[in-house]
């Protein structure tokens, strides 16, 4: 398996926001905290914006190691 393969593997889905803008707020705090993030449009959005990749709903994704982590640093938001 490639390292590109292995890395997207091991991200996990931390929570879905209604937006891009939520979502880079989210990252931005797991950041701050050193808890690597991205997002992506979720399944939800599929569709949106005629099938372009922007809009709708935004799936946070951290790496499982640091799932708990981050779990229990946006509870506290």
């Amino acid at each position: 398996m490639r390292a590109y393969d292995q890395a997207v593997d091991e991200l996990v889905v931390v929570e879905v926001v209604a937006t891009e803008a939520e979502a880079e707020l989210l990252c931005s705090l797991l950041r701050n905290e050193g808890i690597r993030c991205t997002y992506r449009v979720s399944n939800y959005g599929a569709g949106a914006a005629d099938g372009l990749a922007v809009g709708g709903p935004q799936e946070v994704m951290v790496r499982s190691e640091d799932l708990a982590a981050a779990r229990e640093l946006l509870e506290k938001r």
